[in-house]
């Protein structure tokens, strides 16, 4: 069997067929973290859905409709439990993949902003179950409920909470991005604050496309945002100048 794909130097020349190639490679190591972390997130599957299901209000029952919904949504349960589980990998793979591009001395700093990403992720699902979630499916699940008899069916019910909390995870990278994109000089710090308020509506637009309908979902993810993008600008302030420091005293050298 080959080894791992092997990642390009800076400036290293390939041609498509080789590009190509290290892709499939890599694609092929995330589907192997991904079918390896699979059947442990089966395993404990019951207990991800006993945790899921205790996100909604006590007094709506989950029910289950289909023949078939118990075994699918242990199955879809697991899926995301297991991408989250191999996000490390996916990132470190993805970020491989284009480092030749990058200078050797810019990779290991952004080698540790993978690092800093899986934490923010981890951090970002947290923020959706204990925070985001509780409010928003009260607010769900009690609107008009003078009007129907509310139950809620599981396939939708942990469909929403699963893609909600990865989707969350991945808002959360927000400032590892910005910073990375600083850190490259692609972005620099006077055009974020120059252009803050159309980050701002950008940020808006990415929180209404996230799985959610109703105002107070929608406000609890937007705040969050506005405060890691406010964030951001102001850690690239302060970066880019010691990173322009060091760049400069390295070109004296």
């Amino acid at each position: 069997m080959r080894r791992l794909p092997r990642r390009l130097s800076y400036g290293e020349e390939a041609t498509l067929v080789e590009h190509l190639e290290e892709l499939r490679n890599r694609l092929i190591v995330c589907l192997i973290a991904l079918g390896a972390a699979f059947p442990i997130a089966y395993i404990f599957h019951d207990r991800l859905v006993e945790a899921l299901i205790e996100l909604a209000p006590d007094d709506k029952p989950i029910i289950t409709i289909g023949v078939a919904e118990p075994f699918t949504m242990a199955l879809k349960v697991s899926f995301y439990a297991s991408l989250a589980l191999a996000f490390p990998v996916l990132v470190w793979q993805a970020w491989s993949f284009f480092a030749p591009a990058v200078q050797e001395r810019n990779q290991r700093v952004v080698a540790r902003f993978v690092a800093l990403a899986t934490l923010l992720f981890a951090g970002g699902m947290a923020f959706a179950y204990f925070v985001l979630l509780p409010r928003a499916l009260d607010f769900l699940t009690n609107y008009d409920d003078n009007l129907y008899d509310v139950q809620i069916r599981a396939s939708y019910f942990l469909s929403f909470v699963a893609l909600m909390i990865f989707a969350t995870g991945l808002i959360f990278q927000l400032p590892i991005f910005v910073l990375g994109l600083v850190r490259l000089g692609v972005l620099t710090s006077a055009q974020l604050r120059r252009n803050r308020r159309i980050g701002y509506v950008v940020l808006l637009g990415a929180a209404i496309l996230l799985p959610t309908v109703d105002p107070v979902s929608l406000a609890l993810e937007v705040l969050p945002l506005f405060a890691l993008f406010e964030l951001s600008i102001w850690l690239s302030v302060v970066l880019e100048r010691r990173w322009q420091a060091a760049d400069s005293r390295l070109a004296t050298e």
